[in-house]
Parts: structure tokens; sequence; C-alpha cells
């Protein structure tokens, strides 16, 4: 029983890392079906470039940067390729590709919000500079078993707060990180040509193919069921089933709701439901929903959902209309915001430890104070990331380039032809 129990958790982990790699063609659908056909096949690349840098980096050094020296210091210890210094209870292969899954989307978040001007080659080196140290080192505060998810008696977050850290499946490590980053990059490029007017007012560029995008939001609906769910890392006993089984259930509640409330608040406020805010409203219902997912009960599921669906459309107006970021498919909005918000409202609606349920604002202080430093960490690593590339190299194309597109110039090939 033993080894079937053993068998039964290696292939649920290693399913639900095959659902999560399946995201990315969903990244790539989404962000090249909110963007100009001239760019498709720069935005198709970027998504294969992320996950041949992550895979390659992660399993290189990002691994033991992330879990290694048992969870101490700023830092884990690289690992230079060996996996034998990991001892956890399942086999080290399979975790590290569920964890590079993870690795490869948080990089290929920023991609989006830097579509349609950036250089091809200045964005492999950040990918990989997300990849080997940004990402692995605050997942080494986090799911590396560090400082912030420690429950040691002795520790930072127990002796402040009561209480540690709680992000299941990476609202804020994953999701809050790619859309801080994404923001920083796309105030260091400046925006797109004809983006803003001489009076300041936004003029839209809308997207070639919602049909795309549609596609690749459900394609990432889908791979939220590995995202989220597997992240119990076990299949096997009464407790793990409970637990995915409730997993699912509030993961597809907050993406329905997500959608619901972005539906509802562009139909009222311009007087025709958005079908390309609303598909952004169901990411955010999920982004939302990532970090409790395990610890809230369906209501609350459904309440963080239309949050952050309403949510998003105000954040996607304030950032676009109000700060003149140029941010083509909404990726700091429902990536970086939502993230937060989600974060925050697991430390209020968590039915074991939440605000609302009467039990103090311990957790809510853990969740607030965690979110804050891991998203410093991201801030402070992106400006000196891409401002060090803007100045020594230069990180936006030329104009021209990026009037006729970034296909035929950067890659010498086109989608449409």
């Amino acid at each position: 029983m033993n080894d079937l129990a053993f068998s039964l958790d290696t292939v649920w982990m290693l399913l639900a890392a095959m659902l999560v790699f399946w995201m990315q063609p969903g990244f790539a659908l989404c962000e090249a079906g909110f963007t100009r056909s001239k760019n498709t096949a720069n935005i198709l690349f970027k998504n294969f470039v992320d996950f041949i840098l992550g895979s390659l980096l992660f399993w290189f050094l990002g691994f033991g940067f992330m879990f290694g020296s048992e969870g101490a210091g700023f830092i884990g210890a690289p690992n230079w390729g060996d996996l034998s210094f990991y001892g956890g209870d399942l086999p080290v292969e399979g975790f590290l590709m569920f964890e590079t899954v993870f690795c490869a989307t948080a990089a290929t978040i920023v991609s989006g919000a830097m579509a349609e001007r950036t250089k091809f080659s200045m964005y492999v080196i950040y990918s990989a500079a997300i990849s080997l140290f940004i990402y692995p080192i605050e997942g080494h505060w986090t799911w590396g078993g560090g400082w912030l998810c420690s429950d040691a008696a002795d520790g930072f977050m127990m002796s402040t707060f009561g209480t540690a850290f709680h992000d299941f499946a990476g609202s804020a490590i994953v999701h809050s990180v790619g859309g801080v980053l994404a923001l920083i990059g796309a105030i260091a490029l400046g925006p797109r040509r004809g983006k803003y007017a001489a009076d300041g007012s936004s003029r839209a560029i809308p997207g070639h193919s919602l049909t795309w995008a549609s596609l690749g939001v459900f394609i990432l609906w889908l791979g939220w069921f590995g995202f989220n769910p597997g992240s119990q890392l076990a299949a096997s006993g009464e407790v793990n089933r409970t637990a995915i089984s409730h997993v699912f259930l509030t993961t597809n509640l907050a993406a329905v709701a997500g959608g619901l409330g972005t539906m509802a608040v562009t139909w009222i406020r311009y007087r025709k439901p958005s079908l390309s805010l609303t598909l952004n409203g169901v990411l955010a219902g999920l982004v939302g929903i990532t970090a409790g997912c395990d610890l809230v009960s369906p209501v609350g599921a459904v309440i963080i959902g239309l949050l952050c669906g309403v949510v998003l459309v105000y954040s996607i107006e304030f950032i676009d209309h109000r700060l003149h970021i140029d941010d083509p498919v909404g990726a700091s909005s429902v990536h970086g915001v939502c993230g937060i918000l989600g974060t925050l409202l697991t430390g209020l609606l968590a039915t074991d430890s939440g605000l609302l349920y009467g039990h103090g604002w311990g957790f809510l202080g853990a969740q607030a104070f965690g979110i804050l430093v891991i998203d410093l960490w991201a801030a402070v690593c992106g400006v000196i990331l891409f401002f060090t590339i803007k100045k020594v190299h230069g990180l936006r194309v030329d104009a021209r380039i990026e009037e006729e597109g970034l296909d035929i110039y950067e890659h010498g090939e086109a989608c449409y032809n």
C-alpha cells in the first residue's frame, strides 16, 4: 500500500506539472491575440525561450538557490546540476519538473507587458535573470523552507505575527512577482508609438485576434487545475484527496466569479460587455484564489474572484489613463494587482485563521508583510535589471522596427504572409 500511495502521488505531481506546462501555450496565444499581427512570431518565440532557458538554468542552479541549504539564509546553495542534495518525500526529478514549470510561468508573465517594442536579445537576458536569481531567491524564503514560511517558534514570522506567511500555489510568489516585474519593465521601455496623444489621452491599440486570446484563456484555465490542486503534491490518503477536490472547486468558482465581475462592470461602465476585459477577469479570479485556494470556503472563493474581477477594470484604467504605463495585455493588473489582492484576502477569508472568522489580525499581518517584502524584492531587482540593460545596451527596438513589426526585423519570418 505504501508503494501504491508513493506511485499515485508521483503520477499526480507529474500530471499536474504537465497541466502547468500547458499554460505556456495558453500565455502564448493570449499574448499574441492581444497584440498586433506584425509581432506574432516574436511573441510566440518569447514563450518558447522562457521555457527553454528556464528549464536549463533552473535545473543547473536555480533549483539549488531555491531549495538548497535547508531553508537557511538569504539564498540556497547552488547545486550545479546535482540533484542529490534534495531529501523530499517524492522523486527529486519529478519535483524538479514541477517546480520548473512554475519558474517558467513567473518569467513568461513579463513578456506580455513589454510586447511589441522590446529587443529580442535583451529579452533573453532578463528572462534568464528571472529564472536564475529573482524567482528562486524569493522562492527560497517561502517554498524553500525559508524565513517567511517558517513555523519555528523562535522564527521572525512566528514571534512577530504568531503565524507564517501562506501562499499555497503562488499568488504572491509567482504572479505578483511577475506582475511587478512586468510593470517595471513597461516603465523602463516607455509606451508604444502612438499609444498616447499629445493631450495625454490614451488611444486603444486593438489586438489582432480575440479568437486566439479566448483560446489562450481557456487553456490557462485548464492549466490552473494543475497549478493549484497540484501544489498539494499528494493524491493518496483521505486528507489529500479531500484537499485536491476542495482546491479544484475554489479555483473554478473564483475564475467564474472573476469573469462575471468584470463582465458586469464593463457592461455598466461602457454600456457593452467587453470580451477582452472579461477574459482578463477570469485570469484575475484565478490569480487571486491561488494563494488561499486551500484555506477559503467556496463562498470565500466567489468573493475573492468577484473582487479581483471588479478591481481589475479600475486597475487597468488607472495604469493606462492615469499613470500612462503601456501594458498591452494588462499583465501588471491581472498578475500584480490581483496577486497582491488575493494574498491579502486570504488573511481575511481563511476559515481557520482569517480575520473575518474571528481569529485576530495576526494572519492578515503576516500576509501583508509577506507580500510587501516579496514585491519589494521584485521591484528592486526589476529596476536594477531593466534600467541597467536600458543604459548599457538599450532595451527597445528602433522606431522603424516597431512601426513595421518585430517579426521580420528580429526573426526574418512572419506568422502571416
